[in-house]
């Protein structure tokens, strides 16, 4: 059972006194209550068939202008590469003797100059240089 709201309202304004005073201290409270909302249901029996399709894709380009890397000459570079082999002999699982050699390693690409502590022999070295070519060495 429902109540319908009027959408039109009549107000006579005969009576009004020539002086009408407000006062908005004193409004009265109002409170609403809704104790009970009725039950809403939604029901979907069926959906529409949707199609999807692509009819064309735009081009898509990635280009890069022609890189060239090339290798003039080696950099120059002494690396160090720690070495640690081991070479041994087992029987049946049981290690019987090995031999491990442990170290450094390098790899030099740079022209040979030895470092102070790699110098095994005299450091001052006498360089002859043969004035004529025919004398036999």
């Amino acid at each position: 059972m429902g109540v319908e709201i009027p959408n039109d309202f009549d107000v006579d304004l005969t009576g009004i006194p020539s002086t009408l005073h407000l006062n908005v201290d004193t409004l009265p409270s109002v409170h609403f209550n809704v104790d009970t909302l009725p039950s809403i249901h939604f029901n979907v029996d069926a959906l529409p068939v949707l199609h999807l399709a692509v009819d064309s894709l735009p081009k898509i380009q990635f280009a890069v202008d022609p890189v060239e890397i090339r290798l003039t000459e080696f950099p120059s570079v002494r690396g160090h590469l720690p070495a640690d082999f081991c070479i041994g002999l087992s029987i049946l699982g049981l290690e019987v003797m090995n031999i491990r050699l442990c170290g450094e390693a390098q790899v030099i690409t740079e022209p040979y100059r030895p470092n102070p502590c790699e110098i095994c022999g005299p450091t001052s070295f006498i360089q002859i240089s043969r004035s004529d070519p025919g004398t036999p060495e």
